[in-house]
């Protein structure tokens, strides 16, 4: 089991990261991701989406360009740790009054969620759960998700597979570079560096389909389906939908 000090280190890489480059990352992120319109399909007609480590709301706008003009009622409420990121999620968003939106700043790696009670007919979660230092901390991550899930619901995630992308290979650091060795972190995990307006360094997971299944089986889960897509190679994510 990765030691609580490690995990904490790894937790602040990511939230520097993400406070310090949000302008430049959110550059990065724009336009609906391909394999979005495959769980299209599989969401309810009405009802809340709840979006965690909703970024800088791109999700948001793909809901709203799918629900103009079709009968498709959803309301959406976005999470995320990144102030920044959640000023340029409403910024974005609130010029598009057909899809009401709220955004909540909160710390997705600690659980309970800053949510309440509040429950919701679908959650999704993109590129997140990777982000996650520790197994134990993702069946927790997973099992909040399910509290949050109205019955009925289902769970839709992505996770990265950079180990199969050359671009992304590329990008993986030294565990020295963050004063940690191999020792120290589980299998499966990396550190990503980041060359826009600055250097930087990300923490990320590298989940195997079978550790998905294994992460859902411990989450009170099933894994219903999975796909491929994103990226220029069209191989940068792996896709989920879990159901309980």
């Amino acid at each position: 089991m990765m030691r609580a000090a490690v995990r904490q280190r790894l937790l602040t890489i990511n939230r520097t990261f993400y406070q310090r480059f949000a302008s430049s990352f959110s550059q990065t992120r724009f336009g609906a991701q391909p394999g979005w319109h495959l769980i299209i399909p599989h969401f309810p007609s009405e009802g809340t989406i709840l979006d965690v480590g909703c970024g800088n709301g791109r999700f948001a706008l793909f809901l709203a360009a799918q629900s103009r003009g079709a009968s498709a009622s959803w309301r959406y409420v976005g999470v995320d740790f990144s102030w920044p990121l959640l000023l340029a999620a409403r910024e974005k968003i609130q010029a598009i009054p057909w899809l009401p939106a709220t955004f909540v700043q909160g710390d997705l790696a600690q659980t309970p969620w800053p949510l309440a009670s509040a429950t919701f007919e679908s959650v999704v979660a993109w590129a997140v759960l990777h982000h996650i230092p520790g197994f134990t901390h993702r069946v927790a991550f997973l099992r909040e998700a399910r509290r949050a899930m109205k019955p009925g619901a289902a769970l839709f995630l992505s996770t990265w597979r950079f180990t199969h992308n050359p671009r992304m290979r590329r990008k993986i650091l030294p565990w020295s570079r963050a004063g940690l060795s191999e020792a120290d972190v589980e299998p499966g995990d990396y550190l990503l560096d980041w060359k826009k307006e600055g250097m930087g360094m990300r923490y990320a997971h590298e989940i195997t389909p079978e550790e998905l299944e294994a992460l859902a089986q411990a989450a009170g889960f099933r894994v219903q389906q999975t796909w491929v897509a994103d990226g220029r190679e069209g191989d940068l994510s792996l896709y989920a939908i879990l159901t309980p």
